[in-house]
């Protein structure tokens, strides 16, 4: 396992960023990717704010291992000046709490149409991205998500190779995938290797997209990790739990030895870093 790197969502732990630490301090972990701390989208602070968000951090020995940001998680119809300024404001943000990498989306199609017939829409957008973002160190990375434009891998691999950049990748998301009734391995994860940067620790069944904890899914979890390891992968497994309307909380409750916690973020999120490290036990 040394050539992965473990971060975490801790805004599903608590909406506090001292609670968030302290929990992923006992599960070993020292990088967040943050979408949200006190109850506010990461983008939504101003930059003052952000730069007193670092402090707490700094103090507490904790990184960012990538800015969770909304970006292009809009109608592909709507107005898209607003929300490239909202991206330069990520930019910033992101050059403050010093990580290199803002998770990213293709927008959101209009139900029942093809989406195709935005790809050259999209396209354009991303490249605004990239021009927008030339002076900063920082690589933008499209997370696959049901009903963006990218959200299966043909066409993350379409928008990838088109615009053609190194400053572009993937976040990896199996349980994304099988939400969207796609083989993660070895159909999305072989056409995709090639350009995944960073990976999201989440799974879920194709029976009813149900997100459960890791290796409890369809996602083939184990398969993609040990592939990656094999292609040479260096990089961050985040942890995103998502497991609020788990229903089988009971008997991995007694795998975690978590009986004792008190039911909410840190219960659920020990369950999920739990069934993780039993995941990763083999490397």
């Amino acid at each position: 396992m040394n050539d992965f790197m473990l971060s975490a969502f801790a805004d599903e732990i608590d909406p506090d960023l001292k609670i968030q630490m302290d929990v992923l301090r006992q599960h070993g972990i020292d990088h967040i990717e943050m979408r949200g701390v006190y109850g506010k989208s990461i983008v939504s602070y101003s930059l003052e704010e952000v730069k007193s968000i670092k402090q707490e951090l700094d103090a507490n020995g904790f990184k960012i291992s990538a800015l969770g940001s909304p970006i292009g998680k809009i109608g592909i119809l709507d107005d898209f000046r607003p929300h490239l300024d909202l991206f330069r404001h990520a930019l910033d943000i992101a050059a403050i709490l010093e990580t290199k990498y803002i998770r990213m989306f293709s927008f959101y199609m209009p139900e029942g149409e093809s989406a195709d017939k935005y790809r050259d829409e999209v396209l354009e957008r991303w490249n605004s991205f990239l021009e927008a973002a030339r002076d900063y160190d920082i690589v933008l990375l499209h997370e696959n998500e049901k009903g963006i434009y990218g959200d299966t891998p043909e066409r993350c691999l379409d928008l990838l190779e088109s615009l053609g950049s190194d400053r572009t990748g993937l976040t990896f998301d199996p349980a994304n995938f099988v939400q969207c009734n796609v083989e993660t391995y070895p159909k999305a994860f072989k056409m995709l290797k090639n350009h995944i940067r960073y990976m999201h620790i989440k799974d879920a069944l194709y029976a009813n997209h149900q997100v459960v904890p890791a290796g409890h899914g369809d996602g083939r979890l184990g398969e993609i990790l040990s592939g990656l390891k094999d292609h040479g992968f260096k990089g961050f497994l985040s942890i995103e739990p998502h497991l609020g309307d788990f229903i089988g909380f009971a008997d991995l409750e007694k795998e975690a030895n978590v009986e004792d916690l008190p039911e909410g973020g840190p219960k659920q999120f020990a369950i999920a870093a739990n069934a993780f490290k039993k995941l990763i036990e083999v490397f």
